[in-house]
Formats: C-alpha cells, sequence, structure tokens
C-alpha cells in the first residue's frame, strides 16, 4: 500500500506539537550559571609546595599534555659530619588545556598531593596557545579547590594521624618535664 500523501508532513507536525507543550530543560548560561556536583572535574591546580619533580604525573599522562622542567641543587648537610644531598627543584610546570582529555590519572599517580581537580570550568581563550598554563596560573586555581569532604563521624582515625598525634602528645609531655625541672632548679 502506498504512503498517504502528506504523511509525513503530518507526523512531523505531531512531533513538534508534543515537544511544544513540554516544559524546557534548557538553562539560559552564562545568565544562569549551572549547579555543579561538589568534585566537578574543571580544571587541574598545582599545589607547588608538595611537588618532588617526581615526573610521574608527566610519564602517566596519555597525552603528554604536562610539560616539566628543573634542575638539582645540593643541600648542605643536616648534621655536622653528615654528607651533602641533592634535591630536584621546580623550574617550570605547565598543562596544556588543548590537549588535556581530563581523566585525571595525573592526579591520582601524585604520590604527594601536588594536583588537585578544582570545579572552574570557565577558562576559555581566544588564542590556542593561552591554553597552556604555567605554574603561576596553576597555582592561581588552588584557590577554587573545595575542601575534602569531612570524614565520617564513626570512621577510624587515619593512622598518619594517630602517630602524628602521639608524637606531639610525646613531645608536650617532654617540654613540660623540662619545664618543670628548669623550675625546680631556679628556685
Amino acid at each position: 500500500m502506498p504512503p498517504v500523501p502528506g504523511s509525513g508532513l503530518a507526523k512531523g507536525l505531531a512531533v513538534t506539537l508534543r515537544t511544544m507543550t513540554r516544559k524546557t530543560v534548557t538553562e539560559q548560561y552564562p545568565d544562569a550559571q549551572p549547579e555543579l556536583p561538589p568534585r566537578t572535574r574543571g580544571v587541574i591546580g598545582l599545589f607547588e609546595e608538595n611537588c618532588t619533580v617526581c615526573m610521574l604525573c608527566a610519564r602517566e599522562c596519555p597525552d603528554w599534555c604536562i610539560y616539566i622542567d628543573s634542575h638539582k641543587e645540593t643541600v648542605p648537610a643536616a648534621a655536622p659530619g653528615g654528607r651533602e644531598r641533592s634535591r630536584n627543584v621546580l623550574d617550570r610546570f605547565a598543562i596544556d588545556f588543548a590537549l588535556c582529555m581530563y581523566c585525571g590519572i595525573c592526579i591520582e599517580v601524585c604520590p604527594f598531593d601536588a594536583l588537585f581537580w578544582s570545579p572552574e570550568f570557565e577558562y576559555a581563550e581566544t588564542d590556542i596557545r593561552d591554553l597552556t598554563h604555567e605554574r603561576d596560573k596553576l597555582r592561581e586555581w588552588m584557590w577554587t579547590v573545595p575542601a575534602p569532604p569531612a570524614l565520617d563521624p564513626g570512621a577510624e582515625e587515619p593512622k598518619e594521624l594517630a602517630a602524628a598525634r602521639k608524637a606531639a602528645d610525646r613531645l608536650a609531655a617532654q617540654q613540660q618535664a623540662e619545664d618543670r625541672t628548669g623550675q625546680e632548679d631556679g628556685s
């Protein structure tokens, strides 16, 4: 049986009428800012003080969009008779967001928590070369990184915190004992 002439037009108009009666879900960005989940992946921030220039992030990056330059410095011995040590000093840390696919591997492999997700997503540029963010720009993104979620109140305290608290309490007790013996000797 041949199709009825104009049936395609009627089907199209039916779809149009059905859609016109539905509520729209379009958000008028940038006038209305979207509500993002708390741990949204936007841009990567660098906490430079934690970076030891281990290069794990650059080696594991599947896009090779992380550029790191460093040099070695000699650190004098901490105690007399000790030996000098060398340490890496960060000269350049840059991420090319034109290449980055936001997989988060660099953040996961960083053993010293130097890289973090920021929920900031509005960093468009008119020139693609400006999407390579150097360490100063990456450091600025750290202001937008949300605080980590609170621990579960019933959770066990991390062993690192427990050990640090125990060591601090021991040092405080030693300090109080030294203060008491100093006061007894002075009176």
